[in-house]
């Protein structure tokens, strides 16, 4: 066995040779010299310090030298990384005072200037739609008419025509407030109405015709609140009572309210119903607003909005039941009359893609603040 080779020379290693070593060293100065900004900077020190930088990996090299030639490589090599993390240390210093000087020039503020001290609000969407709509039919010399919201059943029940045995009068879809004998009964007396046709029977009552009425308001019903369904939410309806009146006058005041809020090319179509309080009866689908019924059929097209329908159903509506009118004073054989209803919640979710309906009763001002204060 020979002995160990007591003659090596590290200089014989490329990599410890003082010249590379010292090469090594000029050029991370210089790339440090060179960083502009702290990102650069952080570039150059893992390319000149890291793991496997250049200087690293010489270092390495000094655990395969003899035990005699290993102090003198490691002082060569200690004293260039130590001038390399001095310069990194001392360019990172500069670099971050530079940034520290120039946000304190570019973020300043002046806190002598007039600041407000209200932030700027925004109407509720629900209201600003409510009022849209109504404006669309005061502008055909319709009346804005209102009733209670507390309602007694008569108004909201027997004068549409719902009959005592309709499921509608059952707890499971009304707010009962009191029976007929003063006390909380679910077989008549006071309700919370649940939609806004009782005020186009005081309408009746209270107007000779012709009456041209729109009543807008709040109403309730016994839902579980959902991103569909809430309890309380928003109608708006529409009376009109006059001479000669027919579906060809609904049809096509249904189509000017749909080209006002959508867009001039909206049309509406109507499918048999039945309502109580309208007979005929129909629903009323308005044209897709986003696919404008191109989605139909087309696979290529599908269209989430009316799921690839072309349609989407907004309301009901139907010539006023004779009934109702004779129950209001009315002669049936004299006048008709149209009546059609929609959810002001589903308009805005149609309108806006608002796809909560929870976002809508929550009170949270991110919800209101982007529609502004549109009167």
């Amino acid at each position: 066995m020979s002995a160990p080779n007591k003659s090596y020379d590290p200089v014989e290693v490329e990599a410890l040779k003082p010249e590379e070593i010292e090469r090594l060293r000029d050029e991370a100065l210089a790339a440090f010299a060179a960083a502009g900004d702290l990102d650069a900077l952080q570039e150059a020190k893992v390319a000149h310090t890291g793991g496997t930088s250049p200087l690293a990996l010489a270092n390495r090299e000094i655990g395969a030298l003899p035990p005699h030639a290993k102090a003198a490589a490691g002082k060569l090599v200690g004293q260039a990384r130590g001038a390399v993390n001095k310069a990194l240390a001392g360019r990172q210093a500069e670099l971050e005072a530079e940034r520290d000087a120039r946000v304190l020039v570019e973020e300043a503020v002046d806190v002598t200037l007039p600041y407000d001290l209200v932030p700027p609000g925004a109407r509720h969407p629900l209201t600003t739609m409510m009022e849209r709509v109504a404006d669309v039919f005061v502008s055909m010399g319709y009346e804005i008419a209102e009733g209670p919201e507390v309602e007694a059943e008569w108004f909201n029940f027997d004068a549409l025509n719902f009959t005592p045995d309709h499921p509608a009068r059952q707890m499971q879809d009304t707010f009962f407030v009191q029976g007929p004998e003063g006390t909380t009964g679910d077989e008549s007396g006071v309700v919370l109405r649940t939609h806004t046709s009782p005020v186009q029977a005081r309408a009746l009552l209270d107007r000779e015709p012709p009456v041209y009425v729109v009543c807008p308001g709040r109403v309730y019903r016994t839902d579980e609140l959902d991103a569909t369904h809430t309890p309380v939410f928003h109608q708006i309806e529409l009376l009109a009572v006059d001479e000669g009146l027919t579906m060809a006058d609904l049809k096509g005041t249904l189509d000017h309210m749909v080209r006002s809020l959508f867009g001039a090319d909206m049309k509406t179509r109507l499918r048999p119903n039945y309502f109580p309080f309208t007979e005929p009866s129909a629903e009323m689908d308005m044209l897709c607003y986003v696919c404008k019924g191109e989605s139909v059929g087309n696979p290529d097209r599908p269209c989430r909005t009316c799921s690839s329908e072309g349609w989407i159903e907004l309301g009901g509506c139907g010539m006023v039941n004779p009934r109702v009118l004779t129950a209001c004073g009315v002669d049936p054989e004299k006048y008709s009359g149209f009546a059609f209803g929609f959810g002001i919640e589903r308009m805005l979710m149609f309108r806006h893609n608002v796809e909560d309906m929870r976002d809508m009763v929550e009170g949270d001002v991110r919800f209101t603040r982007p529609f502004g204060m549109e009167i």
